[in-house]
């Protein structure tokens, strides 16, 4: 576990953090919450939620502690998918429901993080020769499902494509368009993506 967790509600940024020094300049405006408890954290986290907070930290000793209560006010659900990239150099990306993401899915009952990160890459992208490289970082970030808050933790792998097959975009998951991008205009795409995948992308220094 990395250790500083922030998760993204509605792409409002809330830091886990062990202390003060760990604010980022960019969340420096951010109200800052010490031990807070759990109805502290409730409140918090619905106000992020609705858009009644820009951006939040929680400060407490024991980050792993933190998150853990964090997350009991969420169902949480892994996942792992892949940054991939070519022999060109080129970085993989689709389009989905109006934003350029990056392949990833819910890990299944018994499957290791790196299996499924494959096959979901696999099942999403339609490539099959794909070799994994390493573990990147972990994201965080929340979404409604039906009556459920949902908290998707997010296992990500560099990934190097050495086939020669096209890309089949996953239509029933949405996926609309897949395209293979030169590292200079990877920023151009990242205007109209995820928070969560812009940290991917920092994490792979691209």
């Amino acid at each position: 576990m990395q250790a500083n967790t922030t998760i993204y509600l509605n792409e409002r940024p809330l830091l886990l953090a062990t202390q003060l020094t760990d604010i980022p300049p960019h969340m420096a405006d951010a109200k800052v919450y010490l031990n807070p408890d759990n109805s502290k954290i409730e409140n918090v986290l619905n106000k992020l939620e609705d858009g009644k907070k820009e951006a939040a930290v929680f400060i407490a000793p024991d980050a792993k502690q933190l998150l853990k209560k964090v997350c009991l006010h969420f169902t949480v659900l892994v996942a792992a998918g892949g940054l991939i990239t070519n022999p060109a150099g080129e970085v993989l990306m689709m389009f989905r429901r109006g934003k350029w993401d990056l392949p990833k899915g819910k890990q299944d009952p018994g499957e290791d993080l790196e299996t499924c990160a494959l096959r979901e890459v696999a099942e999403e992208t339609g490539l099959h020769n794909v070799s994994l490289e390493g573990k990147l970082v972990e994201t965080y970030h929340y979404y409604p499902m039906k009556n459920k808050k949902v908290l998707k933790h997010t296992y990500w792998y560099r990934m190097q494509f050495t086939g020669t097959e096209l890309t089949v975009p996953q239509i029933e998951e949405d996926i609309q368009d897949i395209e293979w991008i030169k590292p200079e205009n990877v920023e151009k795409y990242l205007k109209f993506s995820y928070e969560n995948i812009r940290e991917v992308f920092k994490a792979a220094y691209l």
